[in-house]
């Protein structure tokens, strides 16, 4: 019963639906659904991770003071890098102003000097380093350096300039590729799908012939395998965008400690999947959406030129 009323509602005289139910369209697509829901979410992850990295790396001022531990005059008992650290502490343009200590240097260092935890364990005179947050201006910098270089010279003065540039390369490049990985999975999709309807349409030739013969207009036979197409293409890319959920849940798990703030992978499945962002748990109505268009489209362009050269 629920069958004639569903022939009732939606006539189908030639059996065109039939010709084109392909259950590997359907496979076929939620696969490609599935590749671009990860490239999606590797570019939304790129973005993130490097707002939080870039938010830091570009006002980021690192100083460092040779022979840190030496007198800034004879008689002074005021060493040079109390000296550089009272003088940056003074500059309303800079917060957060403080030196390592030696065993921060000497984790920072551990992958150069092995187990070093100071100059002295390490076999050379290290530098003091200085952490600080500021204006990273060019000009600033350079009046910076010198106003240091009269208190302690051969202090060096760097910024995260260098560091910020490099990743605002690579997060460009990253989120080119997802593009590129989104590009090539849509005309695959479309390769597919336009086989699948070719198919279809020599299975059903000698039908249309003899419809398209008695003068049916060719959008009413377009329109029924567009409908059909698109219903199967975004059946597909809603499965393959669910099935994807499960796995970039698992791979935002692996990248929580790339994360410079609290993640809330750290506190559970349930506190990580209210983290999640919007755009991935759309993720699956939208390429839902996105599969049933390109499936339309491609099948209406593709019925129709084939009749053309038909007639």
């Amino acid at each position: 019963m629920a069958n004639q009323r569903r022939s009732r509602a939606r006539p189908d005289p030639i059996g065109l639906r039939a010709a084109t139910h392909d259950r590997l369209l359907i496979a076929v697509v939620a696969a490609m659904s599935f590749l671009a829901a990860l490239a999606m979410a590797g570019n939304v992850a790129t973005s993130t991770l490097a707002a939080h990295w870039l938010g830091g790396a570009r006002h980021v001022l690192t100083i460092e003071v040779p022979d840190p531990g030496a007198s800034v005059q004879a008689a002074s008992r005021i060493t040079r890098l109390d000296a550089v650290l009272t003088a940056l502490r003074q500059q309303p343009a800079l917060s957060g102003v403080r030196a390592l200590s030696p065993a921060e240097l000497g984790h920072l260092l551990k992958p150069w000097l092995g187990d070093a935890r100071t100059s002295g364990d390490a076999g050379i005179a290290l530098p003091g380093v200085i952490m600080a947050q500021g204006d990273t201006h060019p000009h600033a910098v350079a009046a910076l350096r010198q106003e240091l270089d009269q208190i302690a010279p051969g202090a060096l003065v760097e910024t995260g300039g260098g560091l910020a540039a490099r990743l605002t390369t690579l997060t460009e490049s990253l989120q080119a590729s997802a593009a590129a990985i989104l590009l090539i999975v849509a005309a695959v999709a479309a390769s597919v799908v336009g086989v699948s309807v070719r198919a279809g349409l020599a299975q059903r030739r000698e039908a249309i012939d003899i419809i398209h013969g008695l003068g049916a207009r060719d959008r009413d036979i377009a329109s029924p395998f567009a409908r059909e197409i698109a219903r199967q293409a975004g059946l597909g890319g809603l499965l393959g965008g669910l099935a994807a959920l499960p796995v970039l849940l698992w791979l935002g798990r692996l990248a929580a400690g790339f994360a410079l703030v609290p993640h809330s992978a750290a506190h559970g499945v349930g506190a990580m999947l209210a983290d999640m962002p919007t755009l991935l748990w759309a993720g699956p109505v939208v390429l839902m959406l996105v599969a049933a268009l390109i499936g339309w489209v491609v099948a209406q362009t593709t019925v129709l030129g084939w009749l053309r050269h038909l007639a």
